[in-house]
Protein backbone atom coordinates (compact mmCIF):
# COMPACT_ATOMS: atom_id res chain seq x y z
CA UNK A 1 0.00 0.00 0.00
CA UNK A 2 1.04 3.28 -0.83
CA UNK A 3 2.04 5.92 2.18
CA UNK A 4 1.10 9.14 1.70
CA UNK A 5 1.01 12.35 4.10
CA UNK A 6 -0.72 14.59 1.33
CA UNK A 7 -2.11 12.48 -1.32
CA UNK A 8 -3.30 15.63 -2.87
CA UNK A 9 -0.19 17.27 -3.24
CA UNK A 10 2.23 14.67 -3.88
CA UNK A 11 0.29 13.53 -6.58
CA UNK A 12 -0.81 16.45 -8.44
CA UNK A 13 -1.09 15.73 -12.49
CA UNK A 14 1.92 17.50 -14.20
CA UNK A 15 -0.52 20.13 -15.84
CA UNK A 16 -1.59 21.20 -12.63
CA UNK A 17 1.77 21.00 -10.80
CA UNK A 18 2.90 23.78 -13.84
CA UNK A 19 0.24 26.30 -13.84
CA UNK A 20 1.18 26.66 -9.60
CA UNK A 21 4.56 26.23 -9.91
CA UNK A 22 4.33 28.91 -13.12
CA UNK A 23 2.03 31.37 -10.58
CA UNK A 24 4.06 30.87 -7.30
CA UNK A 25 7.74 31.88 -9.60
CA UNK A 26 6.16 34.86 -10.89
CA UNK A 27 5.06 35.72 -7.10
CA UNK A 28 8.17 35.18 -5.44
CA UNK A 29 10.30 37.28 -8.54
CA UNK A 30 7.86 40.20 -7.61
CA UNK A 31 8.55 39.71 -3.87
CA UNK A 32 12.01 39.39 -4.18
CA UNK A 33 12.38 42.23 -6.69
CA UNK A 34 10.34 44.84 -3.69
CA UNK A 35 11.99 43.41 -0.65
CA UNK A 36 15.59 42.28 -1.02
CA UNK A 37 17.85 44.77 -2.12
CA UNK A 38 20.36 42.42 -3.09
CA UNK A 39 17.94 41.04 -6.13
CA UNK A 40 16.77 44.26 -6.95
CA UNK A 41 20.36 45.40 -7.54
CA UNK A 42 21.06 42.56 -9.26
CA UNK A 43 18.20 42.27 -11.64
CA UNK A 44 18.78 46.27 -12.73
CA UNK A 45 22.23 44.91 -13.54
CA UNK A 46 21.13 42.48 -15.71
CA UNK A 47 18.29 44.63 -17.31
CA UNK A 48 15.76 41.70 -15.49
CA UNK A 49 12.04 43.28 -14.39
CA UNK A 50 9.65 40.97 -12.67
CA UNK A 51 7.43 41.47 -15.84
CA UNK A 52 10.10 39.74 -17.56
CA UNK A 53 9.40 36.16 -15.82
CA UNK A 54 6.08 34.52 -17.28
CA UNK A 55 6.39 31.26 -16.39
CA UNK A 56 9.14 28.57 -15.25
CA UNK A 57 10.40 28.31 -18.79
CA UNK A 58 11.76 31.73 -18.25
CA UNK A 59 14.19 30.87 -15.10
CA UNK A 60 17.25 30.78 -17.02
CA UNK A 61 17.01 34.62 -17.69
CA UNK A 62 17.65 34.60 -13.67
CA UNK A 63 20.72 35.07 -12.13
CA UNK A 64 22.18 32.83 -9.70
CA UNK A 65 22.16 32.85 -5.69
CA UNK A 66 25.79 31.63 -4.40
CA UNK A 67 26.70 30.81 -0.98
CA UNK A 68 29.01 33.89 -1.19
CA UNK A 69 25.97 36.03 -1.28
CA UNK A 70 24.55 35.03 1.84
CA UNK A 71 28.32 35.70 3.48
CA UNK A 72 28.50 39.03 1.69
CA UNK A 73 25.13 39.68 2.83
CA UNK A 74 25.83 38.54 6.79
CA UNK A 75 23.72 38.14 8.58
CA UNK A 76 20.62 39.56 7.88
CA UNK A 77 21.22 41.38 4.49
CA UNK A 78 18.79 38.65 2.07
CA UNK A 79 16.05 38.63 4.25
CA UNK A 80 12.64 39.16 3.10
CA UNK A 81 11.19 40.00 5.59
CA UNK A 82 11.61 42.72 9.09
CA UNK A 83 13.40 40.77 11.77
CA UNK A 84 10.53 41.16 13.85
CA UNK A 85 8.47 38.59 11.51
CA UNK A 86 11.30 36.03 12.15
CA UNK A 87 11.13 33.99 14.68
CA UNK A 88 13.27 31.20 13.96
CA UNK A 89 17.69 31.71 13.13
CA UNK A 90 19.50 28.61 12.16
CA UNK A 91 23.61 29.10 10.75
CA UNK A 92 26.42 27.03 9.00
CA UNK A 93 29.11 26.21 11.29
CA UNK A 94 31.05 29.22 9.76
CA UNK A 95 34.43 26.90 9.07
CA UNK A 96 35.38 28.37 6.31
CA UNK A 97 34.40 32.10 7.20
CA UNK A 98 31.33 33.53 8.25
CA UNK A 99 28.53 31.40 8.76
CA UNK A 100 25.29 31.70 6.47
CA UNK A 101 22.57 32.45 8.33
CA UNK A 102 19.03 31.36 7.54
CA UNK A 103 15.99 33.05 8.77
CA UNK A 104 12.15 31.52 9.24
CA UNK A 105 8.87 32.74 9.70
CA UNK A 106 6.00 30.87 11.22
CA UNK A 107 4.72 30.08 7.47
CA UNK A 108 8.21 29.20 6.57
CA UNK A 109 7.78 26.64 9.50
CA UNK A 110 4.53 25.31 8.51
CA UNK A 111 6.49 24.46 5.13
CA UNK A 112 9.04 22.72 6.82
CA UNK A 113 7.14 20.91 8.65
CA UNK A 114 4.55 19.93 6.07
CA UNK A 115 7.73 18.59 3.42
CA UNK A 116 9.26 16.44 6.62
CA UNK A 117 6.09 15.07 7.06
CA UNK A 118 5.92 14.16 3.56
CA UNK A 119 9.32 12.58 3.82
CA UNK A 120 8.89 11.06 6.89
CA UNK A 121 5.80 9.36 6.02
CA UNK A 122 7.76 8.29 2.72
CA UNK A 123 9.50 6.31 5.52
CA UNK A 124 6.59 4.53 6.97
CA UNK A 125 5.98 7.13 9.99
CA UNK A 126 2.39 7.48 11.66
CA UNK A 127 0.55 8.54 14.54
CA UNK A 128 1.38 5.09 16.23
CA UNK A 129 5.28 5.54 14.99
CA UNK A 130 8.16 6.30 17.58
CA UNK A 131 10.74 8.33 15.96
CA UNK A 132 14.43 8.46 17.12
CA UNK A 133 16.05 12.03 15.90
CA UNK A 134 19.73 11.25 16.31
CA UNK A 135 20.38 14.47 13.88
CA UNK A 136 22.48 17.54 16.04
CA UNK A 137 20.00 19.77 17.39
CA UNK A 138 21.46 23.04 17.53
CA UNK A 139 21.91 26.21 14.44
CA UNK A 140 22.39 22.52 12.36
CA UNK A 141 18.92 22.45 10.88
CA UNK A 142 18.73 18.83 10.80
CA UNK A 143 17.88 17.73 14.20
CA UNK A 144 14.63 20.32 14.53
CA UNK A 145 13.96 20.08 10.67
CA UNK A 146 12.80 16.21 11.78
CA UNK A 147 11.53 17.03 14.81
CA UNK A 148 8.60 19.48 13.28
CA UNK A 149 8.33 16.60 10.74
CA UNK A 150 7.33 13.97 12.88
CA UNK A 151 5.61 15.95 15.85
CA UNK A 152 2.97 17.45 12.26
CA UNK A 153 2.44 13.52 11.49
CA UNK A 154 1.60 13.25 15.22
CA UNK A 155 4.36 10.57 15.66
CA UNK A 156 6.19 10.31 18.90
CA UNK A 157 9.18 11.87 18.93
CA UNK A 158 12.40 11.06 21.09
CA UNK A 159 14.69 14.35 20.65
CA UNK A 160 18.22 12.07 21.67
CA UNK A 161 20.11 13.96 19.04
CA UNK A 162 23.71 13.17 18.41
CA UNK A 163 26.01 10.98 20.24
CA UNK A 164 26.79 8.66 23.23
CA UNK A 165 26.12 5.70 21.33
CA UNK A 166 25.58 3.38 23.54
CA UNK A 167 22.40 5.38 25.44
CA UNK A 168 21.06 5.68 21.82
CA UNK A 169 21.36 1.61 21.77
CA UNK A 170 19.86 1.64 24.80
CA UNK A 171 17.01 4.02 23.95
CA UNK A 172 16.01 2.21 20.73
CA UNK A 173 15.77 -1.05 22.84
CA UNK A 174 14.13 -0.19 25.71
CA UNK A 175 11.76 2.68 24.22
CA UNK A 176 10.86 0.39 21.10
CA UNK A 177 11.66 2.95 18.13
CA UNK A 178 10.28 2.27 15.28
CA UNK A 179 12.18 4.77 13.19
CA UNK A 180 15.83 5.49 12.96
CA UNK A 181 16.71 9.28 11.75
CA UNK A 182 20.39 10.19 11.52
CA UNK A 183 23.29 10.38 9.19
CA UNK A 184 24.22 7.20 7.38
CA UNK A 185 27.78 7.01 9.03
CA UNK A 186 26.57 7.27 12.30
CA UNK A 187 23.78 4.52 11.29
CA UNK A 188 26.80 2.14 10.54
CA UNK A 189 28.33 3.50 13.34
CA UNK A 190 25.72 2.55 15.72
CA UNK A 191 25.48 -1.08 14.00
CA UNK A 192 28.71 -1.41 14.99
CA UNK A 193 28.74 -0.51 18.45
CA UNK A 194 25.58 -3.12 18.91
CA UNK A 195 27.38 -5.94 17.73
CA UNK A 196 30.09 -5.18 20.41
CA UNK A 197 27.95 -4.91 22.71
CA UNK A 198 26.07 -8.15 21.64
CA UNK A 199 22.89 -5.98 20.68
CA UNK A 200 20.93 -8.04 17.81
CA UNK A 201 18.64 -6.42 15.07
CA UNK A 202 16.22 -8.61 16.41
CA UNK A 203 16.29 -7.15 19.79
CA UNK A 204 14.73 -3.89 18.34
CA UNK A 205 11.83 -2.62 17.02
CA UNK A 206 13.27 -0.87 13.97
CA UNK A 207 11.66 -0.95 10.91
CA UNK A 208 12.73 2.38 8.98
CA UNK A 209 15.36 4.69 8.97
CA UNK A 210 15.61 8.17 7.37
CA UNK A 211 19.12 8.81 6.16
CA UNK A 212 20.95 11.95 4.88
CA UNK A 213 23.08 15.12 5.31
CA UNK A 214 26.19 13.47 3.42
CA UNK A 215 26.40 11.85 0.01
CA UNK A 216 26.39 7.89 0.35
CA UNK A 217 26.35 4.51 -1.70
CA UNK A 218 24.15 2.19 -2.61
CA UNK A 219 26.56 -0.08 -0.89
CA UNK A 220 26.64 1.42 2.28
CA UNK A 221 22.18 1.47 2.23
CA UNK A 222 22.95 -2.26 2.02
CA UNK A 223 25.21 -2.58 4.81
CA UNK A 224 22.49 -0.53 6.97
CA UNK A 225 19.81 -2.42 5.92
CA UNK A 226 21.47 -5.29 6.77
CA UNK A 227 23.13 -4.96 10.62
CA UNK A 228 19.79 -2.96 11.35
CA UNK A 229 17.37 -5.00 9.30
CA UNK A 230 15.40 -2.04 8.75
CA UNK A 231 14.53 -0.21 5.19
CA UNK A 232 17.18 2.70 4.85
CA UNK A 233 15.85 5.81 2.60
CA UNK A 234 17.57 9.21 1.54
CA UNK A 235 16.27 12.55 2.54
CA UNK A 236 18.26 15.62 1.33
CA UNK A 237 17.92 19.12 1.54
CA UNK A 238 20.47 22.14 2.59
CA UNK A 239 19.76 25.15 5.15
CA UNK A 240 19.76 27.69 2.72
CA UNK A 241 16.80 26.44 0.85
CA UNK A 242 14.77 25.56 3.82
CA UNK A 243 17.00 22.57 5.48
CA UNK A 244 15.88 18.42 5.19
CA UNK A 245 12.98 17.52 3.39
CA UNK A 246 13.69 18.97 0.37
CA UNK A 247 13.76 15.58 -1.07
CA UNK A 248 13.35 12.34 -0.09
CA UNK A 249 13.23 8.89 -1.53
CA UNK A 250 10.00 6.83 -1.50
CA UNK A 251 10.21 2.78 -1.04
CA UNK A 252 10.71 2.69 -5.14
CA UNK A 253 14.64 3.38 -3.80
CA UNK A 254 14.89 4.96 -7.62
CA UNK A 255 15.81 8.26 -6.81
CA UNK A 256 14.39 10.98 -4.39
CA UNK A 257 11.10 12.71 -5.24
CA UNK A 258 11.87 17.03 -4.85
CA UNK A 259 8.95 18.67 -3.97
CA UNK A 260 8.03 21.01 -6.72
CA UNK A 261 4.72 22.50 -5.31
CA UNK A 262 7.37 24.38 -3.11
CA UNK A 263 11.00 23.92 -4.86
CA UNK A 264 11.94 24.14 -8.71
CA UNK A 265 14.87 22.18 -9.83
CA UNK A 266 17.61 22.55 -12.57
CA UNK A 267 20.73 20.63 -13.12
CA UNK A 268 23.82 23.31 -14.98
CA UNK A 269 27.16 22.75 -16.05
CA UNK A 270 29.10 23.59 -12.84
CA UNK A 271 31.93 25.26 -14.57
CA UNK A 272 29.58 27.24 -17.39
CA UNK A 273 26.44 27.61 -15.35
CA UNK A 274 24.26 26.40 -18.53
CA UNK A 275 21.31 24.24 -18.18
CA UNK A 276 21.47 20.68 -18.84
CA UNK A 277 18.94 18.20 -20.13
CA UNK A 278 17.32 15.58 -17.78
CA UNK A 279 19.83 12.68 -17.52
CA UNK A 280 22.68 14.77 -17.32
CA UNK A 281 25.15 14.90 -14.41
CA UNK A 282 25.53 18.48 -12.91
CA UNK A 283 25.49 20.95 -10.49
CA UNK A 284 21.84 21.15 -8.58
CA UNK A 285 20.26 24.48 -8.53
CA UNK A 286 17.22 25.47 -6.56
CA UNK A 287 14.84 28.57 -6.75
CA UNK A 288 12.02 28.23 -3.72
CA UNK A 289 8.27 29.37 -4.40
CA UNK A 290 7.16 29.58 -1.07
CA UNK A 291 9.77 31.33 1.44
CA UNK A 292 9.05 33.85 3.17
CA UNK A 293 11.77 35.00 5.27
CA UNK A 294 14.59 34.12 2.89
CA UNK A 295 13.88 33.47 -0.47
CA UNK A 296 15.87 31.78 -3.08
CA UNK A 297 16.44 32.42 -6.57
CA UNK A 298 18.35 29.73 -8.48
CA UNK A 299 21.02 29.00 -5.59
CA UNK A 300 23.70 26.73 -6.81
CA UNK A 301 23.85 23.90 -4.13
CA UNK A 302 27.13 22.38 -4.87
CA UNK A 303 25.80 18.83 -4.73
CA UNK A 304 26.25 16.95 -7.81
CA UNK A 305 23.42 14.54 -8.91
CA UNK A 306 20.57 14.75 -11.92
CA UNK A 307 16.94 14.75 -12.56
CA UNK A 308 16.32 11.20 -13.53
CA UNK A 309 13.89 11.58 -16.88
CA UNK A 310 10.71 9.31 -16.88
CA UNK A 311 7.01 9.20 -16.29
CA UNK A 312 4.90 8.88 -12.48
CA UNK A 313 6.92 6.99 -9.79
CA UNK A 314 5.46 2.93 -8.91
CA UNK A 315 4.35 4.87 -5.81
CA UNK A 316 2.28 7.00 -7.70
CA UNK A 317 3.88 10.38 -6.74
CA UNK A 318 3.77 12.74 -9.71
CA UNK A 319 6.66 15.47 -8.22
CA UNK A 320 10.38 14.75 -10.40
CA UNK A 321 13.23 12.93 -8.90
CA UNK A 322 16.27 13.50 -8.32
CA UNK A 323 19.43 11.00 -8.24
CA UNK A 324 21.10 9.85 -5.03
CA UNK A 325 24.06 12.86 -5.11
CA UNK A 326 27.65 11.92 -6.21
CA UNK A 327 29.25 14.33 -3.84
CA UNK A 328 29.43 18.24 -3.97
CA UNK A 329 31.65 20.44 -5.99
CA UNK A 330 34.14 21.47 -3.12
CA UNK A 331 34.28 17.78 -2.02
CA UNK A 332 35.78 16.95 -5.40
CA UNK A 333 39.05 16.04 -5.59
CA UNK A 334 40.94 16.96 -9.13
CA UNK A 335 44.10 14.27 -9.03
CA UNK A 336 46.29 14.94 -12.17
CA UNK A 337 43.03 16.05 -14.22
CA UNK A 338 40.70 13.71 -13.46
CA UNK A 339 37.89 14.21 -11.25
CA UNK A 340 37.45 12.21 -8.14
CA UNK A 341 34.79 11.93 -5.53
CA UNK A 342 34.38 9.94 -2.35
CA UNK A 343 31.46 7.78 -3.09
CA UNK A 344 33.16 6.26 -6.58
CA UNK A 345 35.83 4.98 -4.47
CA UNK A 346 33.38 4.01 -1.29
CA UNK A 347 31.37 1.78 -3.73
CA UNK A 348 34.54 -0.47 -4.97
CA UNK A 349 35.43 -0.90 -1.00
CA UNK A 350 32.02 -1.51 0.02
CA UNK A 351 31.59 -4.69 -2.83
CA UNK A 352 35.00 -6.57 -1.85
CA UNK A 353 34.88 -8.85 0.86
CA UNK A 354 36.80 -8.94 3.66
CA UNK A 355 36.86 -4.98 4.10
CA UNK A 356 35.26 -2.42 6.64
CA UNK A 357 32.77 0.12 5.76
CA UNK A 358 35.52 2.54 6.77
CA UNK A 359 37.94 4.23 4.62
CA UNK A 360 40.12 7.76 4.46
CA UNK A 361 41.41 9.47 1.14
CA UNK A 362 44.95 10.94 1.73
CA UNK A 363 45.88 13.49 -1.19
CA UNK A 364 49.32 14.30 -0.92
CA UNK A 365 51.70 15.70 -3.86
CA UNK A 366 55.38 15.08 -4.55
CA UNK A 367 58.30 16.25 -6.72
CA UNK A 368 54.74 17.86 -8.65
CA UNK A 369 52.89 15.32 -9.15
CA UNK A 370 49.52 14.73 -7.30
CA UNK A 371 49.27 11.55 -5.36
CA UNK A 372 45.92 9.48 -3.94
CA UNK A 373 46.78 7.42 -0.86
CA UNK A 374 43.37 5.01 0.43
CA UNK A 375 43.51 3.56 3.69
CA UNK A 376 40.46 0.93 3.76
CA UNK A 377 39.69 -0.84 7.25
CA UNK A 378 39.94 -4.83 6.78
CA UNK A 379 38.43 -7.45 8.86
CA UNK A 380 40.31 -8.66 12.24
CA UNK A 381 40.66 -12.18 10.40
CA UNK A 382 42.13 -10.75 7.23
CA UNK A 383 44.70 -8.10 9.39
CA UNK A 384 45.89 -10.83 11.76
CA UNK A 385 46.14 -13.79 8.47
CA UNK A 386 49.04 -14.07 6.41
CA UNK A 387 51.10 -11.14 4.37
CA UNK A 388 49.77 -12.91 1.17
CA UNK A 389 46.51 -12.75 1.90
CA UNK A 390 46.76 -8.86 2.74
CA UNK A 391 49.16 -7.92 -0.02
CA UNK A 392 46.77 -9.68 -2.20
CA UNK A 393 43.52 -7.78 -1.01
CA UNK A 394 45.68 -4.84 -1.27
CA UNK A 395 46.23 -5.56 -4.49
CA UNK A 396 42.53 -6.08 -5.64
CA UNK A 397 41.42 -3.21 -3.95
CA UNK A 398 44.18 -1.22 -6.12
CA UNK A 399 43.22 -2.94 -9.53
CA UNK A 400 39.57 -2.01 -8.71
CA UNK A 401 39.75 1.60 -7.71
CA UNK A 402 42.02 2.24 -10.89
CA UNK A 403 39.85 0.81 -13.05
CA UNK A 404 36.79 3.31 -12.01
CA UNK A 405 38.79 5.91 -11.64
CA UNK A 406 41.47 5.82 -14.45
CA UNK A 407 44.28 7.25 -12.37
CA UNK A 408 46.71 5.04 -10.10
CA UNK A 409 46.25 5.05 -6.51
CA UNK A 410 48.23 3.77 -3.07
CA UNK A 411 45.84 1.35 -0.90
CA UNK A 412 46.96 0.72 2.49
CA UNK A 413 45.16 -1.90 4.85
CA UNK A 414 44.40 -0.77 8.12
CA UNK A 415 43.27 -2.53 11.15
CA UNK A 416 39.70 -2.32 12.60
CA UNK A 417 38.96 0.64 14.50
CA UNK A 418 41.86 2.90 13.29
CA UNK A 419 39.34 5.09 11.36
CA UNK A 420 37.78 7.81 13.23
CA UNK A 421 34.10 7.65 13.65
CA UNK A 422 31.54 9.84 13.20
CA UNK A 423 28.58 10.97 15.14
CA UNK A 424 27.87 13.23 12.69
CA UNK A 425 29.13 13.98 8.76
CA UNK A 426 32.33 11.89 7.96
CA UNK A 427 35.45 12.99 7.25
CA UNK A 428 36.56 11.28 4.11
CA UNK A 429 39.27 13.43 2.86
CA UNK A 430 42.57 14.90 3.99
CA UNK A 431 44.15 17.48 1.40
CA UNK A 432 47.91 17.70 2.32
CA UNK A 433 48.69 19.62 -0.74
CA UNK A 434 49.96 22.98 -1.25
CA UNK A 435 47.58 24.22 -3.91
Amino acid sequence: MSRYWNQECECISTDQLRSLQDERLKATVKYVYQEVPFYRHVFQEIGIEPDDIKAVDDLGKLPFTTKNDLRDNYPYGLFAVPLCDVIRLHASSGTTGKPTVVGYTQHDLDVWSEVMARGLTCCGATTNSIIQNAYGYGLFTGGLGVHYGAEKIGAKIIPVSAGHTKRQIMIMKDFGTNILTCTPTYALHMAEVMEELGVSKEDLSLTGGLFGAEPWSQNLRKQIEMRLGIEALDVYGMSEVIGPGVAVECPEKDGLHIWEDHFLAEIVDPDTGQSLPAGSLGELVITTLTKEALPMIRYRTRDITRIIPGGPCGCGRTHMKIDRCQGRTDDMMVIRGVNVFPSQIEEVIFRISHTEPYYLLIVDRHDQLDQLEVWVEVSDQVFSDQIRMMESLEREIRKEIEVVLGISVKVKLVEPKTIERSEGKAKRIIDRRDI
